[in-house]
């Protein structure tokens, strides 16, 4: 959840975006050496007097600054495409869920055991508790165990949508006649909100996401009451 005033990412929920706030830093750092550097350089250019006219090639100085930027967009290229290609990867799932999106609220069907299905509506302010959060509280949580492989497909039943939890790292979009997967793996306990990402109709707003993340033995309790 992210605080007042915050302008770094939230906290990371799981292994994927905790790897994409690092490779995040990662970037930063380079930019910002690339920056100094580039920085110095102009500086020094426009305020030194020192002429040579007997220079007329610098061949050195060229093949520096061309392989020099080729090694660092490999520096940023090469752990931007693991962190793609893991972001993508569903390996041996524990729990498979199925999300449709539709104006303007989400269904969860739990595929895994019999009539385990919900709507998630966002709750109207004046059904709020003391500590909710106003426009991302939901009547129906997607409950998750955690530190197990959960595997989402994704579609939307009207228009496009995009479920996006900035917390767990994941995004995807839930677009009509396609059914888009993804999975993640939560770290630790706690409630995870998110919104739909995609400009969907009037109510886009509107449609917030909740996950809870809960230990297994719970979450068996939660669906075996939810069965009854």
């Amino acid at each position: 959840m992210p605080n007042w005033g915050q302008v770094m990412f939230q906290d990371a929920a799981s292994s994927v975006m905790f790897q994409l706030i690092s490779f995040h830093d990662h970037a930063l750092l380079v930019l910002t050496l690339v920056l100094t550097v580039v920085g110095y350089a102009l500086l020094a250019l426009m305020l030194n007097k020192h002429v040579n006219r007997y220079i007329m090639e610098a061949q050195t100085i060229e093949t520096i600054w061309t392989i020099l930027p080729a090694l660092i967009l490999l520096v940023l290229a090469l752990p931007s495409l693991r962190i793609l290609y893991i972001t993508d990867e569903v390996s041996q799932p524990s729990i498979t869920v199925k999300t449709i999106g539709h104006q303007w609220y989400w269904s969860y069907e739990y595929t895994d055991f019999m009539n385990v299905e919900m709507d998630s509506y966002m709750l109207p302010t004046s059904d709020l508790l003391p500590g909710d959060y106003r426009l991302l509280e939901v009547d129906n949580r997607m409950v998750v165990p955690m530190q197990l492989e959960i595997r989402m497909l994704i579609t939307a039943a009207d228009v496009i949508h995009s479920w996006t939890v900035p917390a767990l790292g994941v995004k995807v979009d839930a677009v009509p006649g396609r059914l888009n997967q993804i999975g993640f793996t939560t770290t630790q306990p706690g409630i995870f909100y998110g919104q739909c990402s995609e400009i969907c109709g009037a109510n886009h707003s509107f449609m917030p996401i909740a996950v809870e993340s809960i230990n297994t033995k719970s979450f068996m309790k939660w669906v075996s009451n939810f069965t009854q």
